[in-house]
């Protein structure tokens, strides 16, 4: 696969993680877990702009991030705005540096092991299927929570 497919599929759900967010009718449903649920939609999106700014803008594209995974989890009651505006911030950095790795980076190994060592493609389809679990998991909240 090449950093434009990889561009484009990230695009498309980094902008549906959007579009789920905005079909919260009621805001607040965003920091609310049902039983036997430990994460909230907005926690969850929090979760996947750190794992994004992390392992692709500050691994891959150098930005200089520092991520707080504590935060993503433990913050609550964030205004949806915010939340899209720092989902807005984090498709533009995606876009960036997906869009200006080159083929030889893409089979270069990772810059460190996660899950052993591994190819810079292996992860991005790893972080790829990683937002994908995500936004389905967003997606049960919302309807559940809004039925």
């Amino acid at each position: 696969m090449n950093n434009h497919t990889f561009q484009a599929l990230f695009s498309r759900d980094i902008q549906q993680l959007k579009e789920e967010l905005n079909l919260f009718k009621d805001e607040a449903n965003m920091w609310k877990a049902l039983p036997g649920v430990t994460n909230t939609a907005g926690n969850l999106s929090l979760h996947l702009i750190g794992n994004l700014n992390h392992f692709i803008g500050a691994t891959l594209g150098n930005t200089g991030y520092v991520r707080v995974r504590e935060l993503e989890f433990s913050s609550t009651g964030i205004a949806r705005e915010t939340l899209l505006a720092d989902i807005d911030k984090t498709l533009e950095m995606v876009n960036k540096v997906l869009g200006s790795i080159t083929e030889a980076q893409l089979a270069a190994d990772f810059p460190f092991e996660i899950f052993g060592k591994n190819s810079t493609e292996y992860y991005l389809f790893h972080f790829f299927g990683h937002i994908s679990y995500h936004l389905g998991q967003i997606n049960y909240l919302r309807r559940i929570l809004e039925a």
